[in-house]
């Protein structure tokens, strides 16, 4: 019969939180730049230059349609064959800010070419530069009936960090992994794992829920500033 023993695991317990630290840290930096990324490839796609739409859309494409793990090994093993050397770390967070940014490129346009016209005409009519239109009348509101689904994706994409563990970024599953080699409690070790990815992904849900309409598309400055 089995025996279970979480106790072996659990003292073990700096590893882990430091490898929920490095999950924490990815996910985090990956949603700014990746972000920041989606949003302006979702500009290209929804109304940017012909060229750049179509530059935007194989490079969604090609991120799609290919599994993040081979983006992820494209990364740190393939690069080095152009002279470009990577950390683990490096390498990870270039690989998961590319995979959210094509995701969220789709998001983000769903949601610009959802704005009624009414909207920009309004805009228009009050003088604002193309500028302000986008980042004042069209952004937020896109973004606010958009944001379920970007903050699903980050969280999708916290969650698939978990195999950067393979090309040994200290991240929870590294941990977990490290863990289960010393005692050979894999079972107890990855079901630890589990619950712990699954805290992180319940907090970091209700974190974005919450700073969403406050820091992201909420509290709008006066168009004049």
């Amino acid at each position: 019969m089995i025996q279970m023993d979480f106790g072996a695991v659990l003292a073990e317990w700096p590893a882990l939180l430091r490898g929920a630290g490095v999950t924490l840290a990815l996910t985090a930096t990956a949603a700014l730049l990746g972000g920041a990324l989606g949003t302006a490839c979702g500009w290209a796609r929804a109304s940017g230059p012909r060229a750049l739409a179509r530059a935007v859309a194989v490079y969604v494409e090609l991120i799609r349609n290919t599994p993040f793990i081979v983006q992820l090994f494209f990364v740190f093993f393939g690069l080095p064959g152009l002279g470009l050397r990577l950390s683990p770390e490096a390498a990870s967070v270039i690989a998961m800010v590319l995979n959210l940014g094509a995701y969220v490129a789709e998001i983000v346009r769903a949601g610009l070419e959802s704005t009624p016209k009414g909207q920009i005409e309004a805009g228009r009519s009050l003088a604002l530069s193309e500028w302000q239109l986008f980042s004042r009348v069209v952004l937020p509101p896109a973004l606010g009936r958009v944001w379920p689904a970007l903050v699903g994706q980050i969280v999708i994409v916290m969650l698939g960090s978990a195999v950067c563990g393979q090309i040994s970024t200290p991240d929870l599953s590294f941990a977990a992994n490290l863990i289960q080699s010393r005692n050979f409690r894999a079972f107890e070790a990855f079901i630890v794992a589990t619950a712990m990815y699954l805290v992180l992904a319940i907090a970091v849900r209700r974190l974005l829920e919450w700073a969403g309409p406050r820091w992201v598309f909420g509290h709008l400055p006066p168009a004049g500033r």
